[in-house]
């Protein structure tokens, strides 16, 4: 199978860390997922840019994509091409007729927040592409349901979800060096044998890090610390929340960290806790640092919420609780702790099962076998 894959992004190689969210990540580890597979000859057509530049440089990567997509299809060197996101999916507004008079698939992953932005023109736009395309990769069920709810046939959607690399942070720190020096840099911690909770993520309301503090850590011992990694509109807030519960001495916000501290964060923590809300328009449409937690052997503690219910399967990699259920998120917490062969038969069962379900050569095999099936249908 021919493929053209198209994403605007990917982070530039002399700045990896500068453009690396979630669907940064998933572009770049799919991409080279496919290009090791041996049913595909892939092409690319890739902005490689930091965050700040992103926005910026949008418009003449979209143009100079258009224009090589009508090349490509005009010429039969592509049997399909794949969009990273709804954001390049919106060029088959200007190609669909002439892909699909030539016989060209054009496919797009929508990721969530992609899709349920809630700006009426773009929500116009985001159906009119759902009448064009030929194929939708929802990377979750909810995302899937959101991406019917505005128009797409459930027969043109077909969920595959994030992968995670083995090799994800190269060589396994030990638990024992990365406390040390996790506790080395946070020296306000004070406890003689603390635990630590953690969250990575953009600190935006939907991920729940301000309702976290304020409602549930002061529930949890006093020897239990509370670490975030990432940053964002809403650090202010979760700052103050800290401040307000009387709990800023056991709250710990790093800001944006280092692929090491990162990989540190993990193998130093107790829990990975996903305290998502429900906010409307802005969904979390999967979570890949779950998996990065579970490779870590790190369980998880997460919001039974959108996307997040595709990634934990309950009781291997983590536990689902209801969300914004104070009383069972303490709970949940609370009993892991007291339980440490339990909490160790969580953490040696986390990586196993990510592994088995999202490795990025099953899940690069998913999208083969689903593009390289429709477009055996269509001829």
């Amino acid at each position: 199978m021919r493929l053209l894959f198209v994403s605007h992004s990917f982070p530039p190689p002399d700045e990896p860390s500068s453009n690396l969210g979630g669907m940064q990540r998933v572009a770049t580890d799919l991409h080279a997922a496919l290009l090791r597979s041996d049913s595909v000859s892939l092409s690319s057509q890739l902005l490689e840019t930091t965050w700040a530049s992103t926005h910026r440089r949008i418009p003449r990567f979209l143009f100079s994509t258009f224009l090589r997509l009508r090349r490509d299809i005009k010429s039969g060197t592509v049997d399909a091409v794949l969009f990273s996101s709804m954001v390049t999916a919106m060029l088959t507004l200007l190609t669909s007729r002439r892909a699909r008079r030539d016989g060209v698939l054009l496919a797009a992953i929508v990721h969530g927040l992609d899709v349920t932005t809630p700006v009426s023109p773009y929500q116009w736009l985001v159906r009119k592409v759902f009448k064009r395309i030929d194929l939708v990769f929802p990377v979750s069920s909810a995302t899937a349901r959101a991406c019917v709810d505005r128009g797409l046939d459930p027969d043109r959607c077909s969920v595959v979800p994030n992968g995670i690399s083995e090799d994800r942070f190269g060589s396994q720190i030990e638990r024992a060096a990365a406390r040390q020096i996790l506790l080395e840099k946070l020296d306000t911690i004070k406890s003689p044998d603390p635990i630590v909770l953690c969250s990575v993520g953009r600190q935006v309301r939907r991920k729940g890090f301000d309702w976290f503090i304020r409602n549930v850590m002061p529930l949890l011992p006093e020897h239990v610390h509370y670490v975030l990694a990432g940053d964002g509109p809403e650090a202010a807030t979760i700052a103050d929340a800290a401040t307000e519960a009387g709990i800023e001495h056991r709250t710990h916000m790093l800001g944006r960290v280092s692929e090491d501290d990162l990989q540190v964060l993990y193998a130093a923590s107790d829990l990975f806790i996903m305290p998502n809300i429900h906010v409307p328009g802005d969904m979390e449409g999967f979570g890949v640092v779950m998996l990065e937690a579970a490779l870590a052997n790190l369980p998880v503690i997460a919001a039974n919420i959108e996307g997040i219910a595709d990634v934990i399967d309950h009781g291997q990699n983590g536990l689902l609780i209801e969300s914004q259920n104070v009383e069972a998120f303490a709970n949940a917490i609370t009993s892991l702790l007291l339980q440490p062969d339990e909490l160790a038969s969580l953490s040696s069962r986390s990586k196993t099962s990510v592994l088995e379900r999202f490795s990025w050569s099953n899940v690069a095999g998913q999208y083969v076998e689903i593009i390289s099936e429709r477009i055996n249908s269509l001829r």
